[in-house]
């Protein structure tokens, strides 16, 4: 009996919910982290894939459709909205395929310290004022006008914010608003694109990884305010500033995440991780100023009945104590270049483990080698299940024979029946 597109669907989530739960799925569930790859398989450029939300899509389907994974990275997490919105922002934090680089080069993000070391009292006193008035105007050069407003604050004086009104005739203030407006229409067109592809994929029997994100606290400062040398020489120059931001921002973080996995109805809550792997920090400096928050952000989530889904970029090898504290069968922890042979020892027991293919080895090796590395991470980490094949990272510059003999391996080989 044939069986239809919603028993698939629901036999591919149960797949994947058995893994998270650390038992035994009818075998290993595949996870494509996609990125940029639907673009080159599609044969279309980097560049079309920020700038042509249909061609983009499309892409992105034709390669699920040959495939077949059983959880799919969104086109979203590779291109988070079209290339013309950060055109009309000015957006500083990004470099864009075909405006900044060459049409078939990979986006970079620019960090840099977007808030000074003596902001933190600021930043501490009210953050929304600060991102707003402060943060916002120096990383996107169209809303420099932002910073004329007065203090959010003063808003709270009733009928007399009336007469602020006046100041977004100002030319600069003016400006923002009006490149906020056409911003927002072309954001909400890309934003429409994605929801839309999400239905019809479910309809075709694919369920997605995550709508949902939201990023350590510590991350947040060192990515997007401080930069990682800042955050880096604040451990030392203001060392309770820096986690005191942390704990300003994680309520916030929670939040941000909740509201997203309820509109959507997926509980897995993407958390890509930077600064708190081997080599950025110490021990020491990792138990005082990442752990706890990242900790905290974790439990939180869980206790609002959803999935966080760490990906541990990096190597995360002198950490692996520090994650068995964490509850069991709850998480899908994502990993990039620990020793997941050694992991399985120590975290098997408390969450699900993915990743670890080579995207080298996908990119530069052969059938043998693919087919060799999927069976010892078969037979290694994914004994007993809890375990979800993926690659270490994005799939951007793998080649598609490659991933096609990768899937079809797991798919056959990882039968737990």
């Amino acid at each position: 009996m044939a069986i239809s597109h919603a028993d698939a669907y629901d036999q591919r989530l149960a797949r994947i919910s058995a893994a998270i739960a650390l038992e035994k799925p009818d075998r290993v569930p595949i996870f494509l982290m996609l990125g940029l790859f639907p673009a080159r398989y599609a044969g279309i450029t980097y560049q079309q894939a920020f700038y042509d939300l249909d061609n983009w899509l499309a892409a992105n389907e034709k390669t699920i459709e040959d495939f077949q994974p059983d959880l799919y990275f969104q086109p979203g997490a590779a291109v988070i909205t079209g290339g013309a919105v950060h055109d009309r922002l000015q957006t500083r934090l990004l470099k864009l395929p075909g405006r900044d680089l060459g049409p078939d080069v990979p986006f970079q993000f620019v960090e840099g310290e977007y808030m000074s070391a003596d902001e933190y009292d600021a930043f501490l006193d009210d953050p929304s004022d600060f991102a707003l008035r402060i943060y916002t105007p120096r990383i996107f050069g169209a809303l420099e006008g932002l910073a004329l407003l007065p203090p959010l604050k003063s808003m709270v004086m009733g009928y007399v914010g009336a007469t602020m009104v006046g100041m977004f005739a100002l030319p600069p203030l003016a400006e923002a608003l009006r490149a906020v407006t056409e911003a927002a229409a072309e954001s909400m067109r890309w934003t429409s694109g994605y929801m839309e592809f999400e239905a019809r994929m479910n309809e075709r029997e694919f369920p997605a990884f995550s709508t949902a994100i939201t990023l350590a606290p510590f991350d947040v400062i060192s990515d997007m305010l401080r930069g990682m040398r800042g955050a880096m020489l604040d451990m030392y120059r203001c060392p309770d500033k820096l986690v005191a931001a942390q704990e300003k921002l994680l309520p916030l973080l929670v939040e941000t995440a909740v509201t997203q996995a309820r509109m959507s109805g997926n509980p897995r809550v993407f958390i890509p991780m930077h600064r708190g792997a081997d080599g950025f920090m110490s021990l020491e400096q990792f138990d005082r100023f990442y752990w706890p928050c990242f900790k905290d952000l974790v439990e939180s989530l869980i206790a609002e009945g959803l999935v966080p889904c760490p990906f541990f970029e990096g190597t995360y090898d002198q950490r692996m104590h520090y994650l068995a504290k964490l509850p069991p069968g709850k998480i899908m922890g994502m990993f990039d270049r620990s020793d997941l042979f050694k992991a399985k020892e120590v975290i098997g027991e408390v969450m699900c483990i993915a990743g670890d293919m080579p995207l080298s080895l996908l990119q530069a090796g052969n059938a043998e080698l693919v087919k060799e590395y999927a069976r010892k991470l078969i037979d290694v980490v994914g004994r007993d299940g809890g375990f979800i094949m993926s690659s270490n990272t994005v799939l951007d510059e793998a080649d598609p024979e490659l991933v096609k003999v990768w899937v079809e391996f797991t798919m056959e080989y990882g039968s737990y029946a």
